[in-house]
């Protein structure tokens, strides 16, 4: 039994580490779309951002000039989004769709230019990757049960970008619900008409809310790379864009509701790891593959379940003409 908590402990551990991506995608997201736009570039914006912090760690030998350039590279990817969005009225989806293709093709050949190692980075050693950080009395604790275990495995042990994925999630909360700028940002996905007439530009609300989700995405690339890996591959973000923004819808465009959503395909990912090879009662060992897919199956059926019942900003897609 003491054996199964544990192991269960590491797990959720696992979680948390593996959550941490779609939780900063999934709140790039909301604030997008609660803005009135699509965003289905947060797989492209996320792979981008972690190619280009591992990059610029690997050459600067500093992780968090990697985060500030990865948050750059993104930005700069949103803006386009919202040039082509906003400013000219173009279709989202298909906006989103480019910007990921871009970034997948971008990423490679960018890669192979700078370090003819096949559009992967080299790898990143110690200094030039955000370390696990040891909260105080860790050691003190140990020796009490259970809760030592907690504090040491779930609390203590994560590297800084987890607990700023998770601080951000109160933050977003409070910036939509209790801010001037979250009351127009969420008036603006649903009557944008009421706030133009009220002499506030829907334009610049809704660019100032995809360069929001930039950063974030930013830096959920930059988690990918230098903080739960040591340096990018191609395509490591393994379509955790589509599934943040499955969080995002899962979770009625709500932050506290996604973060829910994100720990559960966490979860669900953390728990694929640990079944591979493992005799299951039944039906037996498990297939490699079948475990691999078990999140995306998730999220496939949590959509058809759900998708249904989420009813988006009113005006979301919609391009505004004054």
């Amino acid at each position: 039994m003491a054996e199964f908590a544990y192991q269960f402990l590491l797990t959720l551990d696992a979680t948390f580490r593996l959550a941490t991506p779609l939780i900063l995608c999934a709140m790039a997201g909301i604030f997008s779309e609660r803005s009135g736009i699509i965003d289905i570039s947060l797989e492209g914006k996320m792979l981008m951002g972690a190619f280009v912090a591992a990059a610029v760690a690997s050459m600067s030998g500093s992780p968090w000039l990697g985060v500030l350039a990865a948050m750059f590279a993104s930005v700069i990817l949103a803006v386009v989004h919202g040039f082509a969005c906003i400013t000219h009225k173009g279709n989202q989806v298909v906006s989103g769709l480019a910007i990921n293709i871009l970034a997948s093709g971008l990423t490679v050949t960018i890669g192979i230019a700078l370090f003819r190692q096949g559009g992967q980075t080299p790898p990143l050693g110690g200094t030039e990757r955000f370390r696990p950080i040891e909260w105080w009395l860790v050691d003190t604790l140990d020796s009490v049960p259970l809760l030592g275990s907690i504090y040491r495995e779930l609390i203590s042990g994560h590297n800084i970008l987890v607990y700023i994925a998770l601080i951000l999630v109160p933050l977003s909360a409070f910036l939509l619900y209790k801010t001037r700028f979250g009351l127009r940002l969420r008036a603006v996905g649903e009557v944008p008409k009421a706030v133009d007439c009220a002499g506030i530009s829907v334009s610049f609300l809704r660019y100032r809310a995809v360069i929001l989700a930039g950063l974030l995405c930013g830096i959920a690339g930059a988690y990918l790379s230098i903080g739960q890996g040591a340096g990018f591959v191609k395509e490591m973000s393994a379509g955790k864009g589509y599934i943040a923004l499955a969080a995002v819808i899962f979770g009625k465009w709500r932050p506290v509701p996604a973060l829910y959503a994100c720990l559960l395909f966490g979860f669900l990912e953390a728990m694929s790891a640990r079944l591979q090879g493992v005799d299951l009662p039944l039906i037996g060992e498990a297939p490699t593959q079948l475990m691999l897919a078990l999140p995306y199956i998730m999220v496939v059926l949590l959509l058809a379940g759900f998708i249904g019942k989420a009813s988006p900003p009113a005006a979301i897609g919609q391009p505004y003409s004054k």
